[in-house]
Formats: C-alpha cells, structure tokens, sequence
C-alpha cells in the first residue's frame, strides 16, 4: 500500500472507496490507473462467469471482471451509475465492475483490521483488512489476490 508519513507520525493510505452491490469496499487509490463509465464490450465465449466481456480502451484490451460476481455478491447491474475501476496487472488491463463510486478517504494504518473469514458474504480471500470509520466498514481489496485468482482462471 501507499504509505506516507504525516507529521503525527501516523501512516496513512489513501482509499478510493465503492459499492459492489450493498458493500462498500475499498483500494489503495496508487493500484487504479482510471475510472471510467461503462463502454461498449464484447462477450468473451468460454470465460469464467464473472468475465463481463472485454473493451478497447485507447487501443489496449481490457478484460473486464462483474466483481460482485468474482466476491460471491452476484452480477452487478449496469446502470447509470456504474463505474470500471481499471488496474494494471502483469501483461494486462483489468477493469473492476462496480455498482458505484464512493468517497476517498485517508485511512490510518495502524486503525486497518484483520479481515474475517467470511464479511457478510463476501469472499473474505479477497480482502487484506476491514477499516472502520464513524459511521461505515469498509473492505479494503487485495486486488493482487483478485487478479491472481483471475490469472489461475477460477
């Protein structure tokens, strides 16, 4: 993750956060590399089911991943609202399908907790920490293990 020193000598991470159905979850905002609105894709036949399609952004393929298929969550629907999170990942551009964009926040390391197993029915595998704010719980993604699942085609 980011880490940047402040002068009180806390570690902070800044957080793009989003919905993937009712979940707000979260990832160090240095991992994406843009955001955009849903664009025309094309079905990918024999991809997992999660794989929503590819799309070519300024001539580079991206796969794009429904992840609240990939956490258990079931399919994200395309609305007005919907956002691609792109990452990069070894050799590719992967788009994350999310319900909705949230806020960015400034999370203190030392304040991130353990992931439990199973975060209210999300696959917890896919997550490196919970972090709390005063009103919310955010899952933060490890959006490593998403894409080396990915990779390992499950």
């Amino acid at each position: 993750m980011n880490e940047k020193k402040t002068t009180t000598n806390k570690t902070l991470v800044e957080l793009a956060t989003f919905f993937v159905g009712d979940a707000l979850c979260g990832m160090d905002i240095l991992k994406i590399q843009e955001i955009n609105k849903l664009m025309d894709m094309t079905k990918v036949p024999q991809a997992p089911s999660y794989v929503t399609g590819i799309l070519n952004l300024r001539g580079q393929i991206v796969t794009i991943i429904d992840l609240g298929k990939k956490l258990g969550l079931g399919s994200t629907d395309a609305t007005l609202n919907s956002r691609n999170i792109i990452v990069s990942s070894p050799g590719e551009h992967v788009g994350l399908l999310v319900t909705r964009l949230s806020d960015v926040i400034s999370a203190d390391t030392d304040k991130i907790e353990r992931a439990p197993a199973n975060m209210g029915g999300i696959q917890g595998e896919f997550f490196s920490g919970v972090y709390k704010t005063d009103d919310k719980l955010i899952g933060i993604l490890d959006i490593n293990k998403v894409l080396r699942i990915e990779e390992q085609g499950h």
